[in-house]
């Protein structure tokens, strides 16, 4: 089994301001479209790499087997991965 890993959020600055876990890149980068962010650059915990994606949340209408105390509208991220790239020096 696959064991979740750490992704560090990066800003442009290069400064660590949050942290998301999953079993892969993208998973961790939906959690962060999802709260807002659009430039995603994630570094991997114990790693040099960092994977960057561009992000957005759309409102899109619940689905149809939705459970009843879910709102009529819900936030929906998209991600698409631009690359990696390797640091130097960390």
């Amino acid at each position: 089994m696959v064991e979740k890993r750490n992704f560090a959020l990066r800003d442009s600055d290069g400064n660590e301001i949050g942290v998301f876990c999953g079993k892969q890149p993208r998973q961790a980068a939906l959690k962060a479209a999802n709260r807002g962010f659009t430039d995603i650059r994630l570094r991997e915990r114990g790693t040099k790499k960092v994977h960057i994606f561009t992000g957005e949340r759309k409102q899109v209408p619940k689905p149809a087997n939705a459970p009843t105390w879910m709102p009529a509208n819900i936030w929906k991220p998209s991600v698409k991965k631009i690359g990696i790239e390797k640091l130097e020096g960390l």
